[in-house]
């Protein structure tokens, strides 16, 4: 809006101007001046952009397996410095796989991993029928019952179709029984994240009422210890703590016989205590990939926190192997509801892993990021990762495990639940922005070089140099179909070993302004003393010259997107970095040669054919923008290297 402000301010100015010198008259200077309104409008801008960012989406489809629903999410990717992101299933296989089980009578291991129904139960080393063991047929069956997920072949493979903590129960079951239980549902508590645990109420075959409960020690062994005042609660705590620290989630299983006449689950009926049955150790290892994006992801500035409802412990081993935690401990969501607003913030901000978290924990904590001006994505699959995937700068849901409703609340979808895709999906998003501010670099100095050819014109009472349909054709034909070669631009080398750029900075420094400028008054400079030099010595005519200034233009463009392609120089390595950029360089060309040797184009736009002398005036000419331009860019490499900066590689590094 500001440019185009200026721009028709500019042109109002000019307008009066030229009627009171009275030069032109009024068809002459009404044309003149809505032709240098409308080349200096940078048209093609809103349509590269648009187009730079439907692309870049598309790869990040085909090539990076990401979804992305909204096309500013994709350049808001590249602005992202703080990840917040589940474990289960986000940082881990999610293969929740029960490993070791603990009753009042005995431990237990057990074999196999992931969620197919294969493994032995062993007791001391030997292996065991787990139908003999009263104590671990109980605690399995209990397990089993107080669930609401479904364990299903699908593809030759067993998966879920629920949570994965669940799923290990269902498949501990069926390694042990290749039948479900007989019981009867009458009611189920499905799992809180504030209660942490579930529950269901069941007819059980030999004809007795249970209450089945399974959830987080800190909430079953209480209610264990209400009803039994004997309970060693301090050797499950302890053991607890042991599993981990070993980076494994432990949970605990009750039971309850009730009145037949019970028909539903109430607080009370927990609140009158439980049968303790056991203690199960799950294990879901970290997957390696993740370890390799943390390291990426820290030298491209970019802070991964990790918010779980796991044990303290168990997340500060899992980070600890992931590579994540700077800080031995957890910050837990009792601790952060305790504090202060200030010291919450701080707390948030300095903290790398934040343990037994609610839906509302999760939501302030992309809050407060968000108000501490950090751009913040949310990595989630879960219903009650909704909301602060709603909140984030990118909300970003996983495409195979996660629920309908974190998949809807989400800005984009890793199909392939990769947190490593994260990584390439940053990238890709700094490549975006990359490209569109190189076309915005490209297209404004090209365009306001026209509007400044009618400026000087008028202001020296000049006839005018160029028709309005010359102006149109530089404009709308060549400035837009030379912008597209950034649409297939890669990205710089070097791009996720920089900070990402801070919120709401602007996208033009000075010397991109400066550039800007000066680049504008060559490209019409160059052009104005070309006409002049021609026609005032009678080199040629007045058409003649005028084709040559037009195709001057064109050159003078081609050759400055080469400069602006890249922040290395033009003539590097990564002179063929883009292939495509040649391609529509040869079709501008070509499109150059049709404009000025076709007939029935020469009669719309008043052009003349051109020598093989004139054509090489006119690629002299427009090489001077790409020599200007490149002695500028050595200079700011220059410095960048004497400051010890590293936005620009050196030259020496590059071409070598």
């Amino acid at each position: 809006k500001g440019i185009s402000y200026a721009i028709i301010a500019a042109a109002v100015l000019l307008f009066i101007f030229g009627l009171v010198i009275g030069k032109y008259s009024l068809p002459v200077l009404a044309l003149a001046i809505v032709t240098m309104v409308v080349g200096s409008m940078p048209e093609g801008l809103p349509a590269t952009t648009s187009v730079i960012l439907a692309m870049g989406v598309s790869n990040m489809v085909k090539k990076q397996h990401v979804i992305v629903k909204t096309l500013p999410a994709a350049e808001t990717l590249g602005s992202v410095d703080v990840i917040c992101t589940d474990k289960t299933g986000t940082l881990t296989k999610n293969e929740m796989t029960i490993t070791t089980i603990v009753t009042p009578q005995a431990t237990y291991d057990v074999s196999g991993t992931g969620y197919a129904p294969t493994g032995d139960f062993s007791m001391a080393g030997k292996v065991i029928d787990p139908a003999a063991h009263a104590d671990l047929t109980a605690l399995l069956t209990a397990g089993f019952e107080a669930n609401d997920t479904e364990l299903h072949q699908e593809d030759g493979r067993y998966v879920i179709n629920g949570e994965p903590t669940d799923g290990s129960f269902l498949t501990a079951y069926y390694k042990a029984f290749k039948q479900e239980p007989a019981n009867t549902e009458r009611d189920l508590m499905p799992f809180d994240s504030n209660n942490r645990y579930m529950a269901k109420l069941a007819k059980c075959a030999d004809g007795r009422t249970r209450l089945f409960v399974k959830g987080s020690p800190d909430k079953i062994l209480p209610l264990v210890a209400a009803a039994h005042a004997d309970f060693d609660q301090g050797r499950y705590l302890k053991l607890t703590s042991q599993f981990s620290v070993q980076g494994q989630r432990v949970i605990a299983v009750a039971e309850k016989v009730v009145p037949n006449a019970t028909t539903r689950i109430t607080p009370e009926l927990l609140s009158e205590g439980l049968d303790f049955l056991g203690i199960t150790a799950i294990i879901d290892p970290p997957r390696e990939s993740v370890i390799t994006a943390i390291k990426q992801m820290r030298r491209a500035g970019v802070k991964v926190k990790m918010i779980t409802g796991d044990h303290p412990e168990t997340a500060i081993a899992i980070a600890k192997k992931l590579g994540l935690a700077d800080s031995p401990e957890a910050v837990t969501g009792a601790q952060l509801a305790g504090l202060s607003d200030e010291k919450r913030r701080q707390l948030i901000l300095n903290a790398d892993v934040f343990a037994r978290t609610t839906p509302k924990d999760k939501l302030t904590i992309v809050s407060v990021l968000q108000e501490a001006g950090n751009v913040t994505a949310m990595v989630g699959d879960g219903v009650n990762d909704a909301p602060a995937l709603k909140k984030a700068d990118v909300g970003v849901a996983m495409g195979q495990s996660g629920t309908d409703v974190a998949k809807d609340a989400a800005d984009m979808v890793l199909t392939d639940d990769r947190f490593a895709r994260m990584e390439t999906a940053i990238a890709q998003g700094r490549r975006i922005y990359q490209n569109i501010k190189k076309s915005i670099l490209f297209l404004l100095p090209t365009s306001f070089a026209e509007g400044l050819v009618i400026v000087f014109t008028i202001l020296t009472q000049q006839e005018m140099p160029l028709r309005a349909s010359q102006l149109l054709w530089i404009n709308m034909v060549s400035a837009i179909t030379i912008q597209f070669a950034f649409i297939f631009e890669p990205a710089e080398a070097g791009t996720m070993d920089r900070p990402p750029r801070k919120k709401n900075a602007a996208m033009m420094h000075k010397h991109d302004v400066f550039q800007i400028a000066y680049v504008a008054m060559l490209i019409a400079g160059i052009g104005l003393w070309a006409f002049d030099w021609l026609t005032a010595n009678h080199l040629t005519d007045r058409t003649t010259a005028s084709t040559m200034m037009v195709n001057m233009i064109v050159l003078g463009k081609i050759f400055y997107l080469f400069n602006i392609r890249t922040n290395t120089l033009a003539l590097s390595k990564n002179l063929f970095s883009n292939p495509m950029a040649f391609v529509i360089i040869g079709i501008m060309l070509a499109l150059q040669c049709f404009l000025t040797y076709v007939p029935f184009m020469q009669d719309i736009f008043q052009t003349a054919p051109m020598s093989w002398r004139e054509w090489g005036l006119a690629i002299l000419a427009g090489s001077i923008i790409l020599i200007v331009t490149e002695i500028d860019k050595i200079i700011r490499i220059r410095r960048q290297r004497m400051r010890g900066h590293g936005a620009f590689r050196s030259v020496t590094k590059t071409q070598g």
